[in-house]
């Protein structure tokens, strides 16, 4: 007796006791959703010691995190009402009076910086004296700030459109926690709804924490949808393959077990849910019914063929089990490659995933059986699809391509190759940090809102260290650093500067009485008179410490992008990089570029690069297990073929439909190869066995292998291809690109595995078909008449 022969004895034998343990674990798994967290903070796509993560940890150590601003703005020239302008304010102070705001900035807090000759220092007075009573009062602080304070230009106000905004700025404690969330569904979004509705104006919402948990709501929500639709997709399509609602409900049962382990496995390893973790639950239905699909074939294959209903179970473990184990194990390898690259956020869903890939498989290979051997064996009409005519007119017309049509399969696939290999050379590389988002929501309107008025949301430092202390007043730093804004300034993609240059200009302009025309950097002698007004007052070291360190050495210089691609961005930062080295001498000088923007950009390429290597690996592993099933080097070149042609195609299509790559789209081709690499091995499996009781004689064996695996290889492709499709129906660009791409290449797999293949192998009978090229394998060969899938 086998090794599977006596798992399948000790399975059917040992029933009750199986049931009992697999509800405790389910149980136990179920107890662990509870420790499930939503991820509160942005992934960080590098590893911890990567330069450019230690680039932003000197950054905050000096300035803090600078991911912890929301921006309200308006662009209506009905805000500049006496009612609606009052209530602006209110809006502002109102918010301002919460705990988890540090503090907010608005036109009613604004305070103009002035000269007191007489005490030969500045002070600060307010924008106006007493709540505006009328329209021409708010028009006389509109024209106040618009025309006689630059200082605020770009921060709170746009003057060529009229916006006006807001910036409040979260406790810094609160922005990677919970707190941060329900702060903003339960005080800010109702506040702001109440004033939207008093005034009639429309409220523009924006800044990375608010970007982040509108996005994160997101993801919630549509964890539900997937898993709801991947079950009733799958399900629908396997009772119009089985006719059978009891072979459906098995399945369903199966797979929602499945799900709960899923889940349950995420809790225990206390992971966060990503954008990515939350495609593990309908990923995990959508691989684990094509095993559904091949066990209760072969069992209604058995019954059919002799109406013994223990030997049909039993044959079901024994017989289709090994070939199942192996396909599971090159999908969850497909997955599993995720752990070696560096990036916690796709190592953490590798192995996830790849885990719960190989308990559904054994979920399916206990419980499926299990099931049946309570019930009574198929009727004569749920067996009747295998022999539906439509399914037979498919495989006939497959073995006639391959028998009859093989050199116009090859020029077809050579034709395709070439089609392929131009579209892969128009492939972009996106870091885009909204380009995934849901375009559809409001969120993501405002923020192409405020890089119209303002030049975007996403900062962009640049940390200036000058090597002494209070270097950074210096006038010759000073006009470095504007030399360097300057350029900042020709960046289209790039917002005006914030920095303690405008504060010096600032100053400049309220020592000549505030006349806009001298917001300019002093020159010497006028920094001396500057600097003995400065160093009498207090107002200027509070607003300094936004711009300068304590020991004034390091200063900030900081600008708002855009949201633009890889390639825009290496431009700019290589643009950036050469004024600096032009402007500050290394010797005196340490000068970085970071930022959250940044980091993401970075992390992007970074990730790339893994992936490509994580692609590498698991089609080197997969090799090693075709190695280790055939012990044939021919075998493993002739199986990956078509199994690389797809995801040639795939990478073509990208190409020539403006796919980019990025961090969602490059995890196809790992996915998909994993998944696709399942046809083979139930192709090449069946073929090897007739090989052997057909005497080693090609023709024959590859017509009855594609005859008696062609049904299965076909169902299983349809249910992966409408499941994956599910995934369309996201509002996320990157869930939805993954799920359009991962079943175009399955769709475009089955096809390889089933003409490609077959024809290969005939081809190549005189070099593959002998004992030699088929070494003793090492699981199991199963007789003819014992096996049909």
């Amino acid at each position: 007796m086998n090794f599977w022969a006596r798992v399948a004895r000790f399975i059917l034998k040992r029933r009750i006791l199986i049931l009992l343990v697999l509800t405790v674990i389910t149980i136990f798994m179920a107890s662990n959703i509870k420790y499930i967290k939503f991820s509160h903070s942005e992934p960080n796509l590098l590893p911890k010691d990567h330069e450019e993560n230690i680039k932003y940890e000197d950054f905050t150590k000096i300035f803090g995190d600078e991911g912890n601003l929301i921006i309200l703005a308006v662009k209506d020239s009905a805000l500049f009402s006496v009612d609606n302008f009052n209530q602006w304010i209110d809006l502002s102070h109102k918010l301002d009076s919460f705990p988890e705001i540090d503090f907010s900035v608005s036109i009613g807090d604004i305070r103009k910086l002035k000269k007191d000759k007489k005490n030969q220092r500045f002070i600060v007075e307010p924008l106006y004296d007493k709540k505006p009573e009328s329209n021409e009062d708010v028009e006389d602080i509109r024209q106040e700030l618009f025309d006689n304070l630059p200082f605020f230009d770009n921060f709170l106000y746009n003057k060529k459109t009229g916006t006006i905004r807001s910036v409040i700025y979260l406790n810094q404690k609160i922005v990677n926690t919970i707190i941060r969330e329900q702060f903003i569904f339960d005080v800010l979004n109702p506040t702001i709804k109440n004033f939207e509705k008093e005034t009639g104006l429309n409220v523009r919402v924006s800044g990375m924490p608010y970007i982040r948990t509108m996005n994160a709501q997101n993801i919630k929500d549509e964890i539900g949808l997937f898993v709801g639709l991947a079950l009733l997709v799958t399900a629908l399509i396997f009772y119009i393959f089985f006719r059978s609602y009891r072979a459906t409900f098995i399945t369903l049962l199966v797979v929602s077990i499945g799900v709960v382990w899923a889940v349950g496995f995420i809790g225990l390893f206390q992971y966060e849910i990503s954008v990515l973790m939350a495609l593990i639950p309908p990923l995990i239905i959508v691989i684990g019914v094509p095993n559904a699909i091949f066990l209760i074939n072969k069992y209604q294959n058995e019954v059919k063929k002799h109406g013994n209903q223990a030997k049909s179970l039993q044959r079901v473990i024994s017989k289709v089990g090994n070939a199942t184990l192996m396909t599971n194990i090159t999908t969850a390898s497909g997955f599993a490659t995720f752990i070696f690259t560096n990036s916690q956020l796709l190592r953490e869903f590798g192995i996830i995933a790849s885990i719960n890939i190989m308990a559904i498989f054994f979920l399916s290979l206990l419980l499926i059986p299990i099931f049946y051997s309570f019930m009574q064996k198929p009727k004569e009409r749920h067996l009747e699809h295998l022999e539906r005519k439509w399914m037979d007119a498919i495989v006939n017309w497959m073995e006639k391509m391959v028998r009859h049509h093989r050199i116009a399969i090859y020029i077809f696939t050579v034709i395709i190759i070439i089609f392929s290999l131009i579209g892969m050379n128009m492939i972009r590389v996106s870091g885009s940090l909204i380009e995934d988002m849901p375009k559809g929501k409001t969120f993501y309107k405002d923020i192409l809102f405020f890089e119209d008025e303002f030049g975007g949301i996403m900062p962009l430092e640049i940390l200036i260290d000058t090597k002494q202390k209070k270097g950074v007043l210096n006038l010759s730093t000073l006009k470095r650093m504007n030399k360097l804004d300057e350029e900042i300034d020709e960046i289209p993609e790039l917002s005006k500067s914030v920095s303690v240059l405008d504060l010096v200009k600032y100053s400049k302009q309220a020592f000549y009485n505030g006349n806009p025309k001298y917001y300019q950097l002093p020159t010497q002698q006028e920094k001396n008179f500057i600097l003995s007004y400065t160093k009498n007052s207090d107002t200027n070291s509070d607003m300094l410490k936004s711009f300068v360190d304590s020991t004034g050495r390091f200063a900030r210089i900081t600008t708002f992008m855009r949201d633009v691609g890889t390639d825009k961005m290496e431009q700019i930062e290589e643009r950036l990089m050469d004024k600096i080295n032009k402007v500050f001498p290394d010797k005196k000088y340490d000068v970085s570029l970071t930022g959250k923007a940044l980091l993401f950009i970075k992390g992007t390429n970074y990730l790339v690069k893994n992936l490509v290597i994580s692609l590498s690996l698991a089609i080197f592993l997969i090799s090693l297990f075709m190695a280790w099933m055939f012990r044939s080097f021919k075998m493993i070149i002739i199986s990956l073929i078509p199994n690389i042609l797809p995801l040639l195609i795939t990478a073509g299509l990208m190409g020539y439909l403006g796919v980019p790559i990025k961090p969602s789209t490059i995890l196809v081709f790992s996915i998909a190869f994993g998944i696709s690499v399942d046809d083979t091995i139930h192709f090449l499996a069946k073929y090897r066995q007739e090989l052997i009781t057909r005497k080693w004689k090609v023709q024959k064996s590859v017509y009855a292998a594609l005859r008696e695996t062609g049904t299965s290889m076909f169902y299983t492709s349809v249910v992966l291809f409408f499941g994956f499709l599910v995934f369309t129906v996201s509002s996320f660009g990157g869930t939805k690109a993954l799920g359009g791409l991962v079943s175009v290449t399955l769709l475009f797999a089955m096809v390889s595995n089933l003409l490609l293949l077959p024809s290969l192998l005939l081809s190549l009978e005189s070099t593959i078909a002998n004992k030699k090229t088929f070494k003793e394998p090492t699981i199991t060969i199963i007789p003819k008449e014992e096996e049909e899938i």
